[in-house]
């Protein structure tokens, strides 16, 4: 088992102790001392580097080592393992819910995981009772907690707009009733604003994610209405209106998906930044090989320069006062999520659900369609949720993945999206291997990102 890692990064070097999240910037001369599996001995290190460095200087920089290893900043031991095991006993409380306000939508984008957004099945919107009932449901199912995360998804949830309205102001009654904290957030893909409903949006949701590719070649080539013509004319300023409503208290995203037919996305993420998008997310497409926008293993070094390219304009537009903020980069290192979060990850399933327009419930929405993870429906009398399901998902954290349990990287990445490595393995505990290497790639630029800002 790792219990250090070390990587460079446009030619620095970074030491990344895995169990205590320390991370240290070092010369090359302490980066070739340390091996990931071990402090070697003095005599072994010196035959190692023999002719390369002075046996003085080593001996030196070996003795600084010992003392970080010694106060626990390096090779630290892992002390959470017990933690996942003792959690995975405590009740579960949902704290999060995807409302499928829409299995339907208005763009037909190629790479959609939700099948064009009928999530495989019949078009459908979800009818106001039903979002009400969602909301009695979180609420009572989230027992002590008293945030509770909606975010309304589809489809295009703004197809029906109607029931939005009915659910956020219902759910605000019944927050107060039951002194719950509800916020909501919404994806969109942007064609349906207005200035009406823009305005409700910018007062009713906490974050709002504001779909689009980017450039616009890359965007229309994907992002296609049903008669086959783009969408970015249509979408761009709204979009940018929309943004410029949101003041520094309230979140929004510009979200955007990169295939294999973009790999050069970097050049789209720096276009929606030039367009004075300030938090930007480009995500990789998950879809199977077969599909001809599927990322292969043979396009991972591409990938990786592009996370590099972006790395160093990050630093750049930082130096020159423009910054912005990429999703995928945003790490803390001086605390992060809690070792319970960093253990289990997302929590589908026993901590997060979704909901569909029939009032199914499922452990997220990617799950969505699979009878086999299908937890209860809304409509039931007494809601009993499958109790073998949510355990199933309760423990699957990273110890009880045997690849996980070894990586550098498992506390920052908790294992990965359950219903990624289920759909491409047919089994939650082995990772996705792609997302795999690309999440690792970008841990790696965040850390020496913060790492680089912290020194200022």
């Amino acid at each position: 088992m790792a219990n250090i890692h070390k990587f460079t990064q446009s030619g620095e070097f970074y030491v990344v102790d895995v169990n205590s999240g320390a991370v240290h910037m070092v010369d090359e001369l302490v980066y070739d001392i340390l091996d990931d599996n071990g402090l070697l001995s003095l005599s072994d290190v010196m035959k190692k580097l023999d002719g390369k460095y002075p046996k003085e200087i080593i001996d030196e920089a070996y003795s600084e080592i010992k003392e970080l290893k010694d106060e626990g900043m390096l090779y630290s031991d892992d002390l959470y393992e017990d933690i996942a095991l003792d959690e995975t006993k405590t009740p579960s409380y949902i704290k999060a819910l995807c409302l499928n306000i829409a299995h339907d939508c208005n763009l037909r984008c190629k790479y959609c995981f939700a099948d064009e957004g009928d999530y495989k099945g019949c078009r459908k919107l979800m009818p106001p009772d039903i979002g009400k009932k969602a909301i009695d449901f979180v609420i009572e199912k989230s027992g002590p907690r008293k945030n509770i995360e909606v975010d309304l998804f589809g489809g295009e949830p703004l197809m029906a707009f109607d029931t939005v309205k009915q659910v956020v102001e219902y759910a605000k009654e019944q927050e107060k009733i039951h002194n719950k904290n509800i916020r909501f957030t919404m994806t969109t893909n942007a064609t349906l604003l207005n200035d009406e409903i823009m305005d409700y949006l910018d007062k009713n949701m906490g974050n709002i994610v504001l779909s689009i590719d980017g450039r616009k070649e890359v965007n229309d080539n994907v992002r296609v209405r049903v008669d086959g013509s783009g969408s970015f004319d249509a979408i761009m300023p709204k979009i940018k209106k929309m943004v410029s409503m949101r003041d520094k208290s309230k979140q929004y995203y510009a979200r955007g998906t990169f295939t294999r037919l973009n790999l050069d996305f970097f050049e789209d993420i720096k276009f929606l930044a030039d367009n004075g998008f300030d938090e930007i997310s480009v995500e990789p497409v998950v879809l199977e090989e077969s599909s001809p926008f599927s990322l292969r293993e043979e396009d991972l070094p591409t990938i990786f320069k592009q996370y590099d390219k972006l790395y160093e304009e990050m630093i750049k537009r930082h130096k020159e006062g423009r910054e912005f903020k990429f999703y995928h980069f945003n790490i803390d290192l001086k605390g992060g999520p809690c070792v319970y979060k960093r253990i289990s990850g997302c929590g589908a399933g026993h901590e997060y659900v979704a909901i569909t327009p029939e009032g199914d419930i499922y452990p997220c929405h990617q799950f969505v369609g699979n009878q086999n993870f299908k937890l209860g429906n809304l409509l039931e009398e007494d809601i009993k949720l499958k109790e073998d399901i949510i355990s199933e998902f309760k423990n699957a954290n990273i110890y009880r993945k045997p690849e996980c349990k070894g990586c550098w990287a498992r506390f920052y990445c908790s294992g990965g999206c359950q219903a990624n490595n289920y759909n491409f393995n047919g089994d939650m505990h082995v990772p996705y291997s792609l997302g795999c290497k690309m999440q690792k790639k970008r841990i790696e630029c965040a850390i020496a990102l913060k790492s680089k800002f912290m020194q200022e």
